[in-house]
């Protein structure tokens, strides 16, 4: 019996040409699968740099709203809504004849904009400490008196747009009303722990109380806004901020900011300065 080898070869030939069409099949789904999840992946990257980018654009546009003190306009209800208490009360001074504060709503203190604190405010919330003002060591670096002190922050703060109370309110929380006791020591003229990162790291060091005052407020205006400083950089962390990220106080602490940026790791760390601030316009009214 003879065997019918070009049968053979032929059924050979179909059977690695089936296996070999399967095999292909089989790569070309899993390379389409593999662009598909890498799509997805791209896609929610994507949609992280677009939130991040409107975040970003509505601070600028609340930065620009808090300097003119005007409405920033077009902001979302349920994002924005003002305190109708406080937007009478603006009217009523406004029909008396008095200056008005521009209304911040809950949970969005600017770091930006005018103020309506003075310089005897701050000085009269440090006495309400009863802490006593260290002059010895701060009038080497030209602060002789808690008076003098003050108009460094309210001047300093001035020149750059942010409102005085914050960096000031900031300094006492940071000091503990400028008794210190951590890393940093008051002879660094270092008022809002700027380089400690825990551990005996004492921080940076400033010439003088006005330029310690002005490296803090630099720092701020980083967080605060993209725009640029408006005196010689100082600050020698400034350019590691991510510019913008924090237009609110709130939004200083890390766990906190929407983003996961932010000055200081510790729970409700904007929130209770501004809880500070809020004690500190009590006064003198």
């Amino acid at each position: 019996m003879m065997m019918d080898w070009r049968g053979l070869n032929r059924n050979k030939m179909r059977i690695w040409l089936e296996a070999g069409m399967a095999l292909l099949l089989v790569i070309v789904i899993g390379v389409a699968g593999h662009n598909g999840a890498f799509t997805k992946k791209d896609a929610k990257a994507d949609k992280g740099k677009s939130t991040k980018q409107e975040t970003l654009n509505k601070a600028a546009k609340e930065n620009e709203a808090a300097k003119s003190g005007k409405d920033a306009g077009g902001a979302d209800e349920s994002e924005g809504k003002k305190d109708k208490t406080a937007e009478d009360k603006a009217a009523q001074n406004k029909q008396d004849g008095n200056e008005s504060e521009e209304v911040i709503a809950e949970g969005q203190y600017p770091i930006m904009g005018k103020s309506s604190v003075t310089v005897e405010q701050m000085v009269e919330y440090f006495n309400s400490s009863q802490e006593k003002y260290p002059a010895e060591a701060l009038s080497k670096g030209g602060a002789d008196s808690i008076e003098t002190f003050c108009q460094m922050f309210y001047d300093e703060a001035s020149a750059e747009g942010i409102r005085p109370e914050v960096p000031f309110v900031q300094t006492m929380k940071e000091t503990g009303w400028l008794q210190y006791g951590g890393d940093a020591s008051i002879e660094q003229f270092n008022f809002a722990g700027l380089g400690t990162t825990g551990g005996g790291v004492a921080g940076n060091s400033y010439p003088d109380v006005r330029t310690g005052i002005r490296a803090q407020i630099q720092h701020l205006k980083a967080y605060a806004t993209a725009d640029a400083l408006a005196q010689e950089c100082v600050d020698e962390r400034y350019e590691y901020v991510t510019k913008g990220s924090a237009p609110y106080v709130e939004w200083l602490g890390q766990q906190e900011n929407p983003e996961g940026y932010g000055w200081a790791t510790a729970d409700n760390y904007g929130y209770s300065i501004v809880d500070m601030i809020s004690k500190l316009k009590q006064l003198g009214d």
